[in-house]
């Protein structure tokens, strides 16, 4: 029995190494196919990178793509559109200092993805976009004073946009949508625009009273105007009948108790003959 398994032994151990190479060989051979394919995801482009070549001169769309294992890795970037929000100080056209935040919403020019990541890498937020919104800003606001600033926002929005989208194409960077998110200034710009606003109020007040005066004189004039008239005809159209007639108007019909050298106010001469 001990001879037997003895000479057993030699046998299985030269299986269990076959078995061993074998093992290794497909675990291998997965290896390398799992690593000579890869997928670029929806909103991505592909870039070829090679350990001897460096990165090929090609932009690889969504899907499953072949690589050379070990050797080409292929690096994505995403085309879909960012949202970059930037803090940009600047001076306006009569030197008040202006800090603005701006917010801009970009994508990478598809086509173009080998050239960015060629030329910029994947950090093209920080060497890129926010170098240019700053030089944008301030490059427009510097043609405008503080209160146009605030007057004219659209204006200024507009050439900042433009400034932007010029410095931003070169990098193969598209801008979708631009806005101002703030315009703050100095303390000191602040109270000067409330003092302003303050003094405009008050004359706009003073001009309101100014013209409620006039008019309520006028009113007045208009009206003594319109009294002198009617006492002015009124004593052009009482003739010494008519003051008798409205005398008589008034009379309770009493005779006076006392007469005096006047003249009567009736003919008591015309009353007795009747």
């Amino acid at each position: 029995m001990a001879d037997i398994y003895e000479m057993k032994v030699p046998g299985g151990f030269k299986n269990l190494t076959r078995l061993i190479i074998v093992g290794a060989v497909l675990l291998l051979l997965l290896i390398v196919l799992f690593n000579s394919f890869q997928v670029v995801g929806a909103g991505e482009r592909g870039v070829v990178f090679s350990n001897l070549s460096g990165i090929r001169d090609v932009t690889l769309g969504e899907g499953l793509h072949f690589k050379i294992p070990f050797i080409e890795d292929i690096v994505t970037i995403d085309v879909r559109v960012h949202k970059s929000q930037t803090a940009a100080p600047a001076a306006s056209k009569d030197l008040q200092n202006v800090s603005s935040t701006i917010a801009v919403n970009f994508h990478i020019d598809p086509s173009s993805a080998q050239k960015v990541y060629q030329e910029i890498g994947l950090s093209y937020k920080e060497r890129v976009i926010d170098p240019a919104v700053q030089e944008a800003v301030k490059a427009v606001t510097a043609h405008f004073t503080a209160e146009e600033l605030i007057t004219r926002r659209g204006e200024v929005k507009d050439a900042i946009k433009a400034n932007l989208t010029e410095r931003l194409v070169q990098f193969n960077i598209l801008v979708d949508e631009f806005s101002i998110v703030d315009f703050s200034f100095s303390e000191e710009f602040n109270r000067a625009i409330e003092a302003k606003q303050t003094a405009e109020q008050s004359a706009l007040k003073a001009k309101r009273d100014l013209d409620r005066i006039k008019i309520e004189a006028e009113q007045r004039v208009t009206q003594a105007r319109a009294e002198a008239d009617g006492q002015r005809l009124q004593r052009e159209t009482l003739t010494p009948i008519l003051l008798q007639l409205r005398a008589i108007e008034k009379w309770d019909g009493k005779l006076p108790q006392v007469s005096g050298g006047a003249t009567p106010f009736i003919d008591l001469n015309s009353l007795k003959a009747k």
